[in-house]
């Protein structure tokens, strides 16, 4: 079965082909495919938002369509950034003013900064079925970006159980605890039932 992912990041082509790419006879992201698609994520929930993205290239392209919707929920802010984590300092989606912003917004708050980074998966099928599935991982924010790996707020993102942020792991280390990697592999639980 070929599957198609909604998404142009190519991070996230590369995360979601390293742990679910055994699962189908073919991956491609929307580029590869020759497809141009831009849909308005104005959900209120990651689940929303992935169902739209999901849906709307299953009916364009006539394939099982994957699309993802992520962010960091910051307890403090009250789940900020949340569902606006890459617009979070405008439409430009710039990571660099996105951090600036949160590590000055932090500054008013008590630490420590518990966060999460939440990943949802949505598969859109052209008849219509979907399969959801969520993932999560525990962190902190600290004040200083570390690492040069992986993008977004992965600098300061404290992965307590590694001992480092998620920019400072390679990244096959991070592909097997991120909120992404939970996610895909509750999906790869369900569709594993559903066959």
């Amino acid at each position: 079965m070929k599957l198609l992912l909604s998404t142009n990041n190519a991070h996230k082509v590369d995360e979601i082909k390293a742990i679910i790419g055994d699962m189908f006879d073919e991956i491609v992201s929307l580029k590869e495919a020759g497809i141009s698609l831009e849909v308005e994520e104005n959900g209120d929930t990651f689940e929303e938002n992935a169902a739209l993205k999901a849906v709307a290239a299953a009916k364009l392209s006539g394939c099982a369509a994957l699309a993802d919707d992520s962010g960091l929920c910051v307890d403090c802010l009250g789940g900020a950034p949340g569902v606006h984590s890459a617009r979070y300092a405008g439409d430009q989606h710039n990571d660099d003013d996105n951090n600036k912003k949160l590590i000055e917004t932090l500054k008013n708050y008590p630490k420590p900064h518990n966060a999460r980074f939440v990943s949802v998966v949505v598969i859109a099928y052209p008849d219509g079925r979907l399969i959801t599935a969520r993932g999560e991982a525990e962190g902190v924010i600290v004040d200083d970006s570390k690492g040069q790996a992986g993008f977004g707020y992965d600098p300061y993102f404290f992965y307590p159980p590694a001992g480092m942020t998620f920019a400072q792991m390679k990244p096959e280390e991070k592909n097997k605890v991120s909120h992404r990697w939970h996610a895909l592999k509750e999906l790869r639980r369900l569709l594993e039932e559903s066959k």
